[in-house]
């Protein structure tokens, strides 16, 4: 009597997404919607971020997104990262790469984001915003993009980003830096088979918006709703699918046709 060998279960492929702290982010959504579609999770966060907004620290935030990752199917790590470090990309994608293996997608949604304009806006947190939503996106890019060692035409990086800039000029203006930074991967590491994309979702509230903006931008929106963490993931799954693969260098409004 013959035995055939167990067949062996193919790798599930990795995608790190970057600022992943609470549970109602659009960071957690992607998470989960990419789980579901059989990707394995690493996530970073930055807790004393959290802790300097409103919202304030979610207390055992990382231990349920794990959790729920894990229902779904998927392996993961939770990497606490300072991204004004300008070594800790370096590290994430080390300790993404030691714990779960090469790095398939990079999902940027970190952001530093202080309101402040023209006038009142401070030279550390012009510069703070820059660190962390422009810097560290490219540094997280270039390690990605000198490390990148899966097939061809599966890479993805897909960066989340922004149009507000009255009122919010350090983060509009870093927004607008990261776009850049993100397209020219589409061409940079097109040798790689990597698509790179930008996008930009719109208002989706997570806890910071007032009742009054709730309503002002729902009632602007064609549908008359604001946009969920599910609507953004639904995207970036699909950018990080297969069928997905012939959109790059794109930058994609998808925020229900706000006016």
């Amino acid at each position: 009597m013959t035995t055939t060998p167990a067949q062996e279960i193919p790798r599930r492929p990795l995608a790190l997404i970057t600022g992943v702290g609470r549970t109602v982010g659009i960071g957690a959504g992607i998470a989960r919607r990419l789980a579901s579609s059989g990707w394995d999770i690493a996530f970073t966060y930055w807790a004393p971020y959290d802790l300097r907004m409103e919202w304030g620290v979610e207390q055992g935030a990382t231990e349920a997104i794990t959790a729920e990752l894990t229902e779904r199917g998927a392996a993961s790590v939770a990497i606490e990262a300072d991204l004004t470090d300008p070594d800790a990309p370096g590290r994430v994608l080390d300790e993404a790469e030691s714990r779960l293996g090469p790095v398939t997608a990079l999902v940027m949604c970190h952001a530093e984001s202080v309101d402040s304009g023209l006038l009142d806006t401070s030279l550390e947190s012009f510069d703070r915003h820059f660190a962390v939503n422009a810097r560290a996106s490219w540094l997280l890019i270039r390690a990605f993009g000198l490390r990148f060692r899966s097939a061809p035409g599966t890479g993805r990086i897909i960066a989340l980003t922004s149009d507000h800039t009255v009122g919010n000029l350090p983060y509009g203006a870093s927004k607008g830096a990261l776009d850049r930074i993100t397209l020219a991967a589409a061409h940079e590491l097109a040798h790689l088979g990597v698509t790179a994309n930008v996008v930009n979702p719109g208002p989706v509230d997570t806890g910071w918006m007032s009742p009054e903006a709730k309503q002002s931008l729902a009632s602007a929106t064609p549908a008359g709703r604001l946009g969920t963490p599910q609507d953004t993931a639904h995207l970036v799954d699909f950018l990080c699918s297969p069928q997905g693969r012939w959109i790059n260098g794109q930058l994609l409004m998808s925020n229900g046709g706000l006016a």
